[in-house]
């Protein structure tokens, strides 16, 4: 499930209930906090408040798992994979913060759970922001911000783009999204904080109660 800002309305709580197959209070997750290094807004106190679950975070870590642990990328290839994937096959969801995409995308293939995310079944990956951007085939430059990226690619395993925060600010508007979409030359979602993408097995469902626009074809709400 890709979102913007979380899972901020009913209809996409209950999307994100399906794909769980039981109730979020049922479920164990596992928050990466990566990408959040790697944006120079972000730092020690956004990611407390995201670990810690504090109200600004409640449509995301702070929905009522029954279990949230920490899973923090740089430190897996230090550990071994013998200790960190089992935690990841017993989680029952990922959740994968904003920041830089591209910092992400690095240490996600660094770590090696990019490798390992097509075995891991019924697992579901809840992206917000950069956390979702990561999944697709390009970023765009208009949103990398960590220095050392090498170029705009996220991992491709949808094959779609996302331009998020719709609306949320001043350039992050509707005709900035057309022009970052016309340098992507691929298919590409606009979306608002109330829309998120639900990927199943390559079919796609758009659930919003907001705005969104699949870019090229101008079609959206």
């Amino acid at each position: 499930m890709l979102t913007s800002g979380g899972v901020t309305n009913a209809s996409i709580r209950s999307a994100l209930v399906d794909l769980l197959g039981k109730p979020i209070e049922e479920c164990a997750a596992l928050v990466v906090p990566t990408a959040q290094w790697g944006h120079p807004l972000c730092g020690p106190a956004t990611v407390r408040g995201l670990v810690a679950a504090e109200p600004v975070f409640r449509h995301f870590t702070g929905l009522g798992w029954t279990s949230l642990g920490v899973l923090e990328l740089p430190a897996l290839p230090t550990i071994g994979a013998e200790r960190w994937v089992p935690w990841v096959r017993a989680a029952d969801v990922l959740l994968v913060d904003g920041g830089d995409a591209t910092y992400l995308c690095h240490w996600l293939r660094e770590s090696g759970l990019a490798e390992l995310l097509p075995s891991l079944g019924d697992l579901v990956w809840v992206g917000v922001s950069a956390g979702s951007m990561v999944l697709t085939p390009r970023i765009g430059t208009y949103f990398v911000e960590w220095p050392a990226a090498p170029d705009d690619r996220g991992l491709g395993i949808v094959d779609f783009s996302i331009f998020p925060h719709l609306d949320a600010w001043p350039g992050n508007m509707l005709a900035d999204a057309e022009r970052w979409a016309a340098d992507i030359a691929g298919p590409a979602y606009a979306i608002d904080e109330q829309t998120a993408i639900a990927v199943v097995d390559g079919s796609i469902q758009v659930v919003s109660e907001g705005r969104w626009v699949q870019l090229g074809s101008r079609r959206g709400s």
